[in-house]
């Protein structure tokens, strides 16, 4: 497998960028996929709370941590990079990347890249798509509507919501389902990975005390996101063509 780049974010705040990432290294720790993560928000870091071993937090904006991931793209053994970014850099970040050669050498084959867009339910969303999806060329384009916050998508308004299909015609669409409230409040108190949550395990590895319906409320909803991730055969998305 060659390395692979997936960057998750939204200039916009509040879509839960965050909890898409966490649900991503989730998934390919489940898949016996290893994967390292770049935590964007500088200095406080959210994603590395939760997955802190592979995680590390990044001014994605100074070229010091910009040559931190993609320097090293070849050069660990961990073949998938995953990049949350915080609100309000995607655009840039992509600029930069392109700047420094990143999407030719995608364009070339040396890595694969794919873009998890967090979208909201504001029109400002569907601007952020006309500036992001041109990096996408040679990658995939990942339109994600998180019902994080039962958002509706457009679909109240035909025009909109035919506007909306439109510049995504080309984008692997996916659905990430609402998750119970109290479910979500006890893995973020804990601090630990959905799955750990799951198996009620502590941070250490120690037996939790966690809740018997919140952990079965997790289970369903991680299953069911897993299930999108499968549907759109994700790691074969990021493996490349031929899955070198």
């Amino acid at each position: 497998m060659k390395p692979a780049v997936l960057i998750i974010g939204a200039d916009k705040g509040g879509v839960g960028k965050t909890t898409l990432a966490r649900t991503v290294l989730d998934y390919f720790a489940a898949r016996n996929m290893p994967a390292r993560a770049f935590d964007a928000e500088f200095p406080r870091g959210t994603l590395k709370r939760f997955h802190p071993p592979q995680t590390e937090i990044v001014d994605i904006t100074t070229t010091p941590d910009q040559i931190k991931i993609l320097d090293t793209l070849n050069a660990t053994e961990v073949k998938i990079s995953v990049i949350d970014i915080r609100a309000g850099l995607l655009s840039g970040t992509l600029k930069a990347f392109e700047d420094v050669g990143f999407f030719d050498a995608v364009r070339a084959g040396e890595f694969t890249f794919g873009l998890f867009h967090v979208l909201g339910a504001s029109v400002a969303s569907l601007d952020e798509i006309d500036d992001v999806m041109p990096y996408c060329v040679n990658g995939t384009y990942f339109a994600v509507k998180n019902f994080v916050n039962e958002t509706s998508f457009f679909e109240w308004d035909p025009v909109i919501n035919q506007s909306y299909f439109k510049k995504t015609k080309d984008a692997v669409e996916i659905s990430i389902p609402k998750l119970t409230e109290m479910a979500y409040e006890q893995v973020e108190l804990a601090g630990i990975p959905f799955s750990t949550f799951i198996a009620n395990r502590t941070a250490q590895g120690q037996p939790g005390s966690y809740s018997l319906v919140l952990r079965g409320y997790v289970r369903t909803w991680l299953k069911q996101v897993f299930a999108e991730y499968d549907r759109i055969d994700l790691i074969h998305r990021l493996s490349g063509p031929q899955g070198s």
